[in-house]
């Protein structure tokens, strides 16, 4: 029946009439993560230590922006996952089957998950199958259950700390921003970052070449300035 319709529709002039009435939505523009400075990054992580009950917020927040990981990354990570002895993570809950990977830790990453562990043998909840974020509601914890979500205390501190909208999972870009700008090659993120789309590796490669860009800016010292004779010899005074 419908396609009865479109098919006499240019017959009756009616292909035009929906042309004129139907107004299409503009194509949004993809928004880029928020990247912190390196002191607004610092007084962030000050302000999420600096509360107890924002303690579980502050360690997740550690591991994201230290290894990439992502917020369903972390509330799945199961204490078989880790291995603070030879500090290495394993994902193997991901957004993609290419987000399944093993992560080296760093130094922070490495005693935020001590810390976790403390907090988990506390309450008789560090056995290999249990969650590094076990679920909690009541101050009764589930350790089979993984957490829903550290959302609330999320805002709270980002708002006491200045930065409100700055979302959890920016936290990820602010990593691979970071490692970037270090110069890092688009194989070595993807190996640890997992999946990064087309469009967002094209945007760290431009981060990439700006910070490559910058370096090398400083590097400036005015040599073409230096006035020369037709002969090629220096004509700085004082120099022959």
């Amino acid at each position: 029946m419908f396609s009865g319709c479109f098919s006499s529709a240019p017959k009756h002039g009616l292909s035009y009439i929906v042309a004129d009435d139907v107004k299409l939505f503009p194509k949004q523009p993809r928004v880029i993560a928020k990247v912190l400075t390196h002191d607004q990054k610092a007084h962030l992580f000050r302000v999420a230590g600096s509360r107890p009950d924002w303690m579980v917020a502050y360690c997740a927040a550690v591991l994201a922006v230290s290894t990439t990981c992502r917020s369903v990354e972390l509330k799945n990570l199961r204490w078989a996952d880790v291995d603070i002895f030879s500090q290495t993570v394993r994902v193997r809950r991901s957004k993609t089957e290419a987000g399944h990977r093993t992560i080296p830790l760093n130094r922070d990453a490495t005693l935020a998950l001590a810390k976790l562990q403390e907090r988990a043998e506390a309450f008789g909840s560090s056995s290999p199958e249990h969650c590094v974020f076990p679920a909690c509601e009541n101050r009764h914890v589930d350790p089979s259950t993984p957490q829903k979500s550290w959302r609330s205390a999320w805002r709270r501190l980002t708002k006491a700390a200045g930065f409100p909208g700055f979302r959890f999972h920016d936290l990820r870009h602010q990593a691979i921003t970071e490692m970037s700008e270090a110069g890092a090659s688009d194989a070595t993120i993807m190996a640890v970052a997992g999946h990064v789309d087309r469009a967002m590796m094209e945007h760290y490669s431009h981060v990439r070449m700006a910070a490559k860009r910058d370096v090398l800016q400083k590097l400036e010292s005015g040599l073409m300035e230096i006035p020369m004779a037709e002969d090629g010899t220096d004509k700085t005074p004082g120099r022959s």
